[in-house]
């Protein structure tokens, strides 16, 4: 069974991302996967203070909630990333998770401890945003690959929309929803995403 873990960086219930990431994990529920939402929005999880204190050991000394996100990370087959764009950029909760990962980037390539978790991953996005503008998610997509990899995840795509501001917007762009939602399908099911058309990858 494949395990899906999505970190939901929206702090707003109801908004868009909550609603995508919802018609994700249906997808992938009914194809049989299982499937954990965390509101990482909503759980205490500092940002990196670049204290040094994984420099020898690859672990993370601040005890918060991130500890636990470590482990489910691990267990995981698939990381979902859904977070709307604050000022072109993932929001603040979702920014530190991946500043967090420094650990998991110390171990694979200073301590050469191997793969994370023993395996590696697949890793989406999902992310819209108010503006229409051409260069939108390029810093974002940059940055989600550098986590994805920190974390030994390939980064298989995203589903980016624009022009999507207020809360429950993406409900009258009901492709959207679709395409979360046959996402969820096809990773649930170790399908070949290349082919996925709605996924943008570059």
């Amino acid at each position: 069974m494949v395990k899906i873990l999505l970190f939901m960086g929206s702090p707003r219930i109801g908004g868009n991302s909550d609603i995508l990431s919802q018609a994700l994990i249906t997808g992938a529920r009914n194809a049989g996967a299982k499937t954990e939402r965390l509101p990482i929005a909503h759980m205490h999880i500092s940002p990196c203070l670049e204290c040094g204190g994984c420099d020898k050991t690859g672990e993370c000394i601040i005890d918060d909630e991130m500890r636990t996100v470590y482990r489910k990370i691990e267990a995981s087959d698939v990381i979902v990333v859904a977070s709307p764009v604050f000022f072109y950029n993932i929001t603040a909760s979702t920014q530190a998770v991946i500043e967090r990962s420094q650990a998991c980037w110390i171990g694979k390539y200073v301590l050469k401890r191997g793969k994370f978790g023993g395996k590696t991953r697949k890793g989406v996005l999902l992310c819209q945003g108010a503006t229409k503008g051409r260069l939108l998610f390029d810093g974002i997509l940059r940055t989600i690959r550098y986590f994805f990899d920190a974390i030994d995840t390939d980064f298989k795509g995203a589903l980016l929309y624009r022009g999507i501001e207020a809360k429950g917007a993406i409900r009258q762009h009901p492709d959207a929803i679709n395409e979360a939602e046959t996402l969820g399908k096809l990773l649930a099911t170790g399908a070949t995403l290349e082919s996925y058309k709605p996924l943008k990858n570059k």
